[in-house]
């Protein structure tokens, strides 16, 4: 027996707060890219190729984004869903890759640390800490694995900025360059973190982990209380794109039932799986002297 639940998940949501994002940062970028020459300032040259990585992984996002939304064929049979999953781990790598490159340039100005032009650092602070954070504000509604990853593209960048805006503003008053690099290293070390964090998440929904282990306790244990359920096997639950899951299950039956009740099972089936949101549901009930043939 199959299910199949279509769910308005307002579906183009994402994909105009991926596309906002995108084009805030790539004009940011441009902007930074003149500012840093302008200011003289290595530290903001960096930040604008880091942005111009976020601005290529954003552009990656919005695509697949909207290719997550192309009906299921004969090749792609639940559709293009987990294309979300591969724009989320693209993302997080280039996140990593980043970090690793701001780290590689920060730490070698502990011991040579250079004097920026403090003005200009403040200015362009100020604009970068409006851009990123309306850009990270757009996607922090998003509950997507894409979304969140690319929202931490974008927190990192609000909080390199607000790093940007405090060393502008200590620099005017004492000669203290080391402070730009310190504070550089211990941000991108906080955001490392999270980034890591969730490209975990993501790796476990590629290999199809259970995204919630006590939904999988609570689902099996909602099943075996249906009447004439006896026990349950090859109950599999994971997910397409870490906000749309799956479920397929077998369902011992307690004996063999006529075409009424096996209706009227397959109605209550459908009442206790409905508050979980399934997009997909696939139940087989088996009857007592039935052999599985999938053991």
């Amino acid at each position: 027996m199959g299910h199949h639940h279509n769910h308005d998940h307002s579906k183009d949501m994402p994909s105009n707060r991926l596309g906002w994002a995108f084009v805030l940062n790539f004009v940011f970028t441009i902007i930074e890219f003149i500012g840093g020459f302008l200011t003289n300032s290595t530290a903001i040259l960096a930040d604008a190729v880091h942005d111009l990585g976020d601005s290529l992984s954003l552009g990656l996002a919005w695509i697949l984004n909207k290719l997550g939304k192309k009906q299921a064929n004969q090749h792609f049979t639940y559709g293009y869903k987990r294309l979300n999953l591969a724009g989320a781990f693209i993302n997080a790598v280039v996140l990593i890759a980043g970090s690793a490159w701001v780290l590689v340039e920060a730490i070698p100005r502990l011991w040579n640390p250079q004097m920026p032009i403090a003005d200009g650092m403040i200015a362009l602070a100020v604009v970068g800490i409006t851009v990123n954070g309306f850009a990270a504000y757009k996607l922090s509604e998003g509950k997507t694995l894409n979304e969140r990853v690319i929202n931490w593209h974008l927190l990192e960048d609000v909080l390199g900025w607000v790093t940007v805006l405090i060393v502008g503003i200590v620099l005017l008053f004492v000669d203290w360059p080391i402070l730009d690099p310190l504070l550089s290293i211990g941000f991108t070390l906080f955001i490392l973190v999270n980034v890591l964090r969730n490209l975990w998440a993501t790796l476990k929904l590629f290999i199809q982990a259970t995204p919630d282990k006590e939904t999988y306790r609570q689902v099996a244990d909602t099943l075996l209380e249906l009447p004439h359920v006896a026990d349950l096997h090859h109950l599999h639950f994971w997910s397409l794109d870490g906000e749309e899951h799956v479920l397929t299950v077998h369902l011992v039956l307690t004996k063999n039932l006529d075409i009424e009740a096996r209706s009227d099972l397959k109605q209550r089936i459908d009442n206790v799986l409905a508050p979980y949101a399934l997009s997909h549901t696939t139940v087989e009930l088996e009857d007592p002297d039935e052999a599985c043939r999938d053991n």
